[in-house]
C-alpha cells in the first residue's frame, strides 16, 4: 500500500510539472533528474524519454530490457541523423499490475531549418533486475515504422542552383565539371616517382605544385585516403589525361563547380560568391528521412521536404571593368591590384590581382600598406575641417623639414618656396603635409579617415575586406609621419578606393556592397559625413594632380582626378600608388616594391584606356 501510494503522489507531482513545463520537459534540461527513481512506469518513461533526448545511448538502453542492442541502434541513429536537439515530451501513461504503456512526442531539430516531427510509442514491463520498470526495446521505440534490422537516415533533396550574374545580367560564374586529381599513397609503391610525375605534368596549372608538396600532402592524411593534388577544368584534365592516368594510386573525381570564364577570372572574388552560393543552395535543400535495409535499400520514407527555389544571384561586378582591371596588371612582374568602386552607390565594380598578388592571397582586399603621398588625399581633408587652411592659403614646401626629431625630405629634395594649399597637394609636398598633421589634434586623422572609410570594419556578403588603420597620436612626430602616409597609417586597395569614392560622392563614404539584395553590416558608426565645402575642395586639389601636378602623364584620360603615392615598406621597399575617380568610377592602384609611383600610373594608363575616354 506504501509503494502505491508513493507512486499516485508522484504521477500527481508530475502533472503539476508538466502544466508548468509545458513542451520542452524532456529536452535534457533536468526537471524531473533526482525526483523520481524508476519505481513506476512514469518515472521509468520519463528517464528513458530524458536520456533519449540528451543523447545519452548508453543512460537510456540501460532503462530498457535489451541494453546491448538499445544502446547501439539509439547510437546508430543519433549518428546518422546528426540532430542539433532532440524534444521528446511525455504523453499518457497506462499501467497494469504486469505491463504498462508510454506514448511521447517528438520534435528532431536537424539544423537549417529541418525539423521532423511524430509521435510515438513503447510498452513497458516489470524490471528482471531490479525493482522497478523497463521498456521493452525494439526498433519502433524510436520511430513506430521503424522495422527489426533497419536504420533511420537523412536524404538531401539537392536544389537546382539559381544563375550567378554580373551587374549587367549576364553570367558571371557558370556550373561546370571539374577533376580532381587525387593520390592515394597507399596504392602508390613508388610515392616519390609517381609524385615527380605528377608534378611535371601538373605543375603549369599551379606553380606551387612540386614534388615534395606532393609527397607532403600525401603523407598528411590517414592512411587509405586519397589527398587531393590539384582540381583542374575538364579542357585542362583532358590535356594531361595521357600523362597521368594510368599511374598507380592516381585517382581522378569529378564534381560540378561554380568557375569563371578562365582559370584567372576575378580569382579573389569567385570563392566567395561561391561560398554565397554554397549555403544557399545548402538552406535551400530539401531532405528525407526514410528506412534502411541492412542491405542499404530504402524501405520507406517517413518524413519529407521538397527543395526550395534558390533566387538568382546578382553581383554587382562589371565585367568590362573587372577585365580591364586583369589585363592591365597581367604584365606587371611584382604584387599588382586594382580595386574599382561605384561610388553612386558603393557597388563594387572590379577586384582584379595579378598572379604574383594571387600567390599571397587576398593583397587587393586585405593587404595592409603604407599609403605613402596618396594618403595626402585625407589629411588635406583633415586640415579643411580644422578651419586652420583653405586650399589657397599660402603654404611653406621646403626641400626639407624638421618637425622633433624627424627630418621629412621632399622626394629629392625638391623646394616649392611658399605656394597655394592645391599646389602643395598636386607636386606632392611632404614637408607640407608633414607640418599640417604636426599641428592638428591627437585624432584629427583618425576621424577624417574614418569619415573615407579607413578603419571602418564592414560584414560584405561574398568577400572579406580590411580597410586599413589609422591610430590616434599625441606624438606630434608619429602625426607628422602619419601625414604624409608613412608612420603607422596602413591602407588596403579596397580602403584607398573607398577613400576616391568618397571624395567622388562629394563627402558621402559609401557603403560597398558586392551582392545585390545582400546588405552590408557596417560594424563602426554612424560617422559624420566629410562636409561637402570640404570634399569640393579636394576634388579640386586631385584634378590639378593629373593637370598639372605628379599624375599629369594620365592628363590626356578625360576627366581624371587623382593622387600618386611612393610609400616606404620595410618588408617591400617602396610601393608605387595611384587613387582616383572618373566620372562614377572611383578605384585605387597598387603596385608593390616598384620603386616609385611611375609603375601604378602605367598600370591606371592601361586600365582607365580599356575603359574608353570616359
Amino acid at each position: 500500500m506504501r509503494r502505491r501510494r508513493l507512486g499516485r503522489l508522484a504521477v500527481a507531482l508530475l502533472v503539476v510539472l508538466l502544466g508548468v513545463f509545458p513542451g520542452a520537459l524532456l529536452a535534457g534540461c533536468g526537471v524531473f533528474r533526482g525526483v523520481f527513481g524508476a519505481a513506476d512506469p512514469q518515472d521509468a518513461a520519463a528517464a528513458f524519454l530524458r536520456a533519449l533526448a540528451r543523447g545519452d545511448a548508453a543512460g537510456a538502453g540501460q532503462l530498457t530490457d535489451n541494453p546491448t542492442g538499445a544502446t547501439t541502434l539509439i547510437r546508430q541513429v543519433r549518428d546518422d541523423l546528426k540532430p542539433r536537439h532532440v524534444h521528446l515530451t511525455l504523453g499518457g501513461v497506462r499501467s497494469g499490475d504486469h505491463t504498462a504503456s508510454a506514448s511521447y512526442s517528438a520534435i528532431w531539430d536537424l539544423g537549417r531549418g529541418r525539423k521532423w516531427y511524430y509521435r510515438g510509442a513503447f510498452q513497458m514491463l516489470p524490471a528482471r533486475t531490479t525493482e522497478g520498470w523497463a521498456v521493452r526495446w525494439s526498433p519502433a521505440v524510436l520511430n513506430p515504422r521503424l522495422g527489426a534490422q533497419q536504420r533511420l537516415m537523412l536524404r538531401e533533396a539537392p536544389a537546382d542552383p539559381a544563375p550567378v550574374l554580373d551587374r549587367a545580367g549576364t553570367p558571371f560564374l557558370t556550373w561546370q565539371t571539374v577533376v580532381t586529381v587525387a593520390l592515394d599513397r597507399s596504392k602508390t609503391p613508388d610515392l616519390p616517382g609517381v609524385a615527380a610525375q605528377l608534378a611535371a605534368a601538373l605543375g603549369r596549372f599551379d606553380p606551387q605544385l612540386t614534388q615534395q608538396s606532393i609527397i607532403a600532402g600525401a603523407n598528411a592524411v590517414p592512411v587509405g585516403v586519397p589527398s587531393a593534388v590539384v582540381v583542374l577544368r575538364e579542357h585542362d584534365y583532358q590535356s594531361v589525361r595521357d600523362r597521368i592516368y594510368a599511374l598507380p594510386g592516381v585517382s581522378f573525381p569529378t564534381q560540378q563547380q561554380l568557375l569563371g570564364p578562365d582559370r584567372n577570372f576575378a580569382s579573389q572574388l569567385v570563392p566567395g560568391i561561391r561560398n554565397v552560393v554554397d549555403t544557399q543552395l545548402a538552406n535551400a535543400a530539401g531532405w528525407r528521412i526514410v528506412t534502411v535495409s541492412a542491405a542499404g535499400n530504402e524501405v520507406e520514407t517517413l518524413a519529407t521536404q521538397q527543395p526550395h527555389l534558390v533566387p538568382t544571384l546578382t553581383t554587382t561586378i562589371d565585367r568590362a571593368v573587372q577585365v580591364a582591371g586583369q589585363h592591365a596588371l597581367a604584365t606587371v612582374p611584382t604584387p599588382a591590384m586594382i580595386v574599382a568602386i561605384q561610388p553612386s552607390t558603393g557597388e563594387i565594380l572590379g577586384v582584379a590581382q595579378n598572379s604574383a598578388a594571387d600567390a599571397q592571397g587576398a593583397l587587393s582586399l586585405t593587404g595592409r600598406y603604407p599609403p605613402g603621398s596618396a594618403f595626402k588625399i585625407v589629411t588635406a581633408a583633415a586640415a579643411l575641417q580644422s578651419k586652420q587652411v583653405t586650399s589657397d592659403s599660402p603654404v611653406p614646401c621646403p626641400a626639407r623639414t624638421v618637425i622633433g626629431q624627424r627630418v621629412v625630405p621632399n622626394d629629392h629634395f625638391f623646394d616649392l618656396g611658399t605656394v597655394p594649399l592645391h599646389t602643395a597637394f598636386a607636386r606632392s609636398c611632404n614637408t607640407t603635409f608633414a607640418q599640417l598633421a604636426a599641428g592638428l589634434g591627437a585624432g584629427a586623422l583618425t576621424d577624417a579617415a574614418h569619415q573615407m572609410g579607413i578603419g571602418m570594419d564592414y560584414g560584405i556578403p561574398g568577400i572579406t575586406t580590411v580597410t586599413g588603420q589609422v591610430p590616434p597620436s599625441e606624438s606630434v612626430v608619429r602625426r607628422a609621419e602619419n601625414g604624409f602616409g608613412q608612420g603607422r597609417v596602413l591602407a588596403s586597395p579596397f580602403g584607398m578606393a573607398l577613400v576616391a569614392a568618397t571624395v567622388a560622392a562629394g563627402g558621402r563614404l559609401p557603403t560597398p556592397v558586392l551582392i545585390r539584395g545582400m546588405p552590408t553590416r557596417v560594424a563602426l558608426g554612424p560617422v559624420a559625413p566629410l562636409p561637402r565645402d570640404v570634399a569640393d575642395a579636394v576634388r579640386v586639389m586631385m584634378r590639378d594632380t593629373v593637370t598639372q601636378g605628379t599624375a599629369k602623364a594620365l592628363a590626356g584620360l578625360g576627366q581624371l582626378y587623382g593622387k600618386t603615392g611612393t610609400a616606404e615598406d620595410n618588408r617591400t621597399g617602396a610601393d608605387g600608388w595611384f587613387v582616383g575617380f572618373r566620372g562614377d568610377l572611383a578605384f585605387a592602384t597598387l603596385v608593390v616594391g616598384a620603386g616609385s609611383s611611375s609603375p601604378a600610373l602605367d598600370v591606371s594608363r592601361r586600365f582607365l584606356s580599356a575603359l574608353g575616354a570616359g
